[in-house]
C-alpha cells in the first residue's frame, strides 16, 4: 500500500477542509506579483515573504487557515519546506495581494525530508483535500545540524522541543549534556525573565528536557504560564565537576543583575 500525504495531514492536526497546499518552483521573477522570485539559495524569510504575496487572481478569495508549502523538485516531485498559519489579508496594491502568515510547528520533523509526486504539474496549489490523495515518494533522513556553541543559543519554545527529540540536533543534546550552568527563560510576551540552573545530577540538557515536556519543569514559577512565548538562552556553563556551591553563587549574581527576583519569574 503506498503512504499518501493523508495520514501525515491528520497526524499533525491539519484539517484537509481548512488547508491549501502550494508548490513553489524556482523563478526569476513572481509571475503574478512581479516581485522576485525564489532560488535554490533562498533563505526562510525569503520563502516567507514570497509565500506572502500573491496576486489578486487565481488564488482563494478567503485562503483556508494553513498554507501547506513545497518546493519543486525534479519533474514531478516537491520537497516540504513548511506549514504556514495565515492570519488574513494585510495588504494590497490591486495587482498583488499581501497575507499575514507565519511558519507553524505542524509537521516540523518532515520538513526539508518528505516529497511528494505532485500529479497536477500546471497546478501551483490546491485544495488539501485533493492532494491528500497524493503519493509520498520518499522521507529523506534528516540531516544534521552543527550546534552553533552556547553563546549562539537562543531557542524559542517550539525549537527547544524540537532540539530535544529530533535526530538532526544529536551533536546540541550532547553539548547541552555535557555541561552544567546557569541559563535564561524570557518570557517574550511581557519581557519577565526566569534564572535558572542546572547543577547537582543535572545538565542543561537535562533541564531543558523538562522544559520540553511540559513547558514548566515542575518549576512554581512558571507553573501557569504558556511556555510558547519562552525563549531559553544560557548565561554560563560549567564543568560537570564544579561545586554545586560556585553554581548557586552565579545563579544569585544573575538573579540580582537581571533583577528577576522584583521584575522577572524568580519567586526567590
Amino acid at each position: 500500500m503506498v503512504l499518501s500525504l493523508a495520514p501525515l495531514l491528520r497526524d499533525a492536526g491539519v484539517d484537509p477542509a481548512d488547508a491549501i497546499v502550494i508548490r513553489h518552483a524556482y523563478v526569476a521573477l513572481h509571475e503574478r506579483t512581479g516581485s522576485r522570485g525564489l532560488h535554490p539559495n533562498s533563505t526562510d524569510a525569503e520563502i516567507l515573504a514570497y509565500t506572502s504575496n500573491q496576486g489578486v487572481d487565481g488564488f482563494p478569495v478567503t485562503p483556508p487557515r494553513y498554507w501547506v508549502v513545497f518546493i519543486k523538485e525534479g519533474g514531478s516531485e516537491a520537497r516540504l519546506w513548511s506549514v504556514v498559519e495565515n492570519h488574513g489579508e494585510v495588504g494590497g496594491d490591486g495587482t498583488r495581494r499581501e497575507f499575514g502568515i507565519e511558519r507553524t510547528n505542524l509537521m516540523p520533523e518532515l520538513a526539508g525530508r518528505l516529497v511528494i509526486r505532485w500529479r497536477a504539474p500546471r497546478s501551483w496549489w490546491m485544495r488539501a483535500t485533493t492532494a491528500q490523495a497524493y503519493p509520498v515518494t520518499g522521507i529523506a533522513d534528516a540531516e544534521p545540524i552543527p550546534f552553533p556553541g552556547f553563546d549562539e543559543l537562543i531557542l524559542g519554545y517550539a525549537d527547544l522541543q524540537a532540539v530535544m527529540r529530533e535526530p538532526r540536533f544529536a551533536s546540541w543534546r550532547t553539548a547541552l549534556g555535557a555541561v552544567k550552568g546557569v541559563y535564561l527563560i524570557t518570557d517574550t510576551k511581557d519581557g519577565r525573565q526566569y534564572v535558572g540552573k542546572a547543577d547537582g545530577a543535572d545538565s542543561i540538557s537535562g533541564r531543558w528536557a523538562a522544559y520540553a515536556a511540559n513547558g514548566h519543569g515542575s518549576n512554581r514559577d512558571l507553573i501557569g504560564l504558556d511556555p510558547s512565548s519562552f525563549r531559553f538562552s544560557v548565561l554560563r556553563v560549567f564543568d560537570p565537576a564544579t561545586p554545586e556551591t560556585v553554581i548557586n553563587t552565579a545563579e544569585s549574581h544573575y538573579k540580582r543583575a537581571l533583577d528577576t527576583r522584583v521584575h522577572g519569574l524568580n519567586a526567590n
